[in-house]
């Protein structure tokens, strides 16, 4: 190590860190250390996928009874139970700590629990005074959600808040038409929250497929979703008595259930980052910028996340950053500082564990196994956990077109077990193909079960395959997912 303390010192535990240093540690017999100021596992395992799949399970029960009784089956829907679930999530986010902290004692690692800050390109300093020395340094520290810069903005909630409430509001409002927002609002909503979603946009979901992004809307908006685009927040305060009782009257007119009273709600201190938790303050009223005024028991913003590089002493050190906080690294995930390395959130790259975890391994191949390998970003499918699910790889037909000739194949229609109870739910399958080479540019899913079929039609598209061999492929015959092929003719070209 030549005088080093370390060889590598990770700083964050989520995963994408503790798999660079596991790896780094176990595989390529470094001496390693790392670093994390809260929960191990980060935010996919204790702030962001694992507790909000396990929500989406949740809150697809809802509708499952009356679809059984359709069925033939004697079944009738009860009430969620927030505190039995609740306590049952928290049970399972503290055992996957402690299988983060098992692991990386297993590989060798040892870990601080700790804030960690940089002196030099080679130091750093914890929050319990101790100061180290590593020969390379990986910045793993994630991102966090953020919330917009208005008045009494620490009214509402974020993600964060979310896994950590000790009871549902009644009803909610979501700011954000982004996938966490949509998401968010399909869970509550089927969890029996009164949603009420304002994005700022004439479409939920920019930067998806326009076609599927439309359905989806549509769906929700079917299920009983309240969207608003083109709105946003304007202002936002406690409310008092008259706002409730005018939110009341106008709610009884338009033949809605009435929103709790102050304090009906119960919601008390929130979790996930204990240092955060605070007294919920009651109802709150909020003025849109269409001139809408409502009262809500909670509101949720979902209006961007940023990297968690703030007061790290990064640019103190030399490390670049980009605007909004993000490290600039280069393909090895290199900062400006060559000691210092940077991978997932905290570069703002493609933001999502998979890809983080990818992104430590190529680290560890690049530094520790004298194999340089430069991450790859292309093609990764990616799921939208909606009420339908959306799953998608590859360009957006809008992507596509501006770049070259090409054919759309797209098909939308109501699967056989909703239609068999005369339900109006609608599915799409949609391929986005070159006229030049053949091959599939994009794959883009609405359906339920949406996420587990782009995993497996993202192996044929990131292969290239060509819409010849889609064709080639017999269909698994009755299910949704034949579809992707059994379309023969283009809707369009372009």
């Amino acid at each position: 190590m030549s005088g080093f303390d370390y060889d590598l010192f990770v700083i964050g535990g989520g995963s994408g860190g503790t798999r660079a240093a596991r790896v780094a540690a176990g595989e390529a017999g470094a001496k390693v250390g790392l670093a994390e100021m809260s929960r191990y596992g980060g935010t996919c395992v204790i702030r962001g996928c694992v507790p909000k799949k396990l929500m989406v399970f949740a809150s697809e029960y809802a509708d499952m009874a009356d679809a059984a009784s359709e069925y033939g089956w004697n079944m009738h829907r009860g009430e969620f139970d927030w505190q039995a679930f609740s306590g049952r999530l928290q049970g399972e986010l503290d055992r996957l700590e402690q299988v983060y902290r098992k692991l990386l004692a297993n590989s060798g690692v040892e870990t601080y629990d700790a804030r960690a800050r940089l002196r030099d390109p080679h130091t750093v300093e914890l929050s319990t005074g101790e100061v180290i020395t590593a020969k390379h340094i990986l910045i793993a520290a994630g991102g966090h959600p953020v919330r917009p810069d208005i008045p009494n903005a620490d009214l509402g909630l974020v993600s964060d808040d979310i896994f950590g409430l000790e009871n549902l509001p009644k009803s909610i409002l979501i700011i954000g038409g982004g996938y966490i927002a949509c998401e968010f609002a399909c869970i509550l909503h089927g969890m029996g929250v009164e949603v009420t979603q304002y994005y700022r946009g004439a479409q939920i979901l920019r930067g998806f497929d326009e076609e599927a992004r439309g359905l989806i809307a549509e769906e929700m908006r079917e299920r009983g979703i309240d969207v608003h685009t083109g709105t946003n927040i304007l202002e936002m305060r406690c409310a008092e008595e008259e706002d409730i009782a005018d939110t009341k009257a106008a709610n009884m007119g338009a033949g809605v259930e009435e929103v709790g009273q102050i304090g009906d709600s119960g919601m008390g201190a929130f979790g996930g980052h204990p240092e955060k938790d605070r007294e919920q303050k009651g109802p709150i009223w909020v003025k849109s910028t269409t001139g809408r005024e409502h009262v809500f028991d909670a509101v949720l913003f979902a209006t961007g996340r940023t990297p968690n590089t703030g007061d790290m002493g990064l640019e103190e050190a030399g490390v670049r950053l980009a605007r909004g906080g993000a490290v600039e690294v280069d393909q090895y995930s290199q900062s400006s500082v060559p000691s210092i390395y940077a991978i997932g959130d905290a570069t703002d790259r493609v933001n999502l564990t998979p890809v983080a975890i990818r992104e430590g391994m190529a680290f560890v191949e690049t530094v520790f196994k004298g194999n340089p390998t430069p991450v790859d970003h292309e093609l990764i499918p990616s799921a939208v956990f909606t009420q339908p699910e959306f799953g998608t790889v590859g360009l957006t037909e809008e992507e596509a077109s501006e770049q070259e000739e090409i054919e759309v194949y797209c098909t939308s229609f109501r699967p056989m077990q909703t239609a068999f109870i005369g339900r109006p739910e609608r599915v799409l399958m949609k391929l986005i193909v070159s006229k030049e080479t053949r091959k599939v540019l994009g794959c883009h899913i609405v359906a339920p079960g949406a996420g587990e079929m782009i995993q497996l039609a993202g192996i044929a598209v990131k292969m290239g395959a060509t819409k010849e061999d889609f064709d080639r492929t017999c269909a698994v015959h009755p299910t949704m997912s034949e579809e992707i092929v059994t379309m023969r003719q283009p809707i369009r070209t372009g």
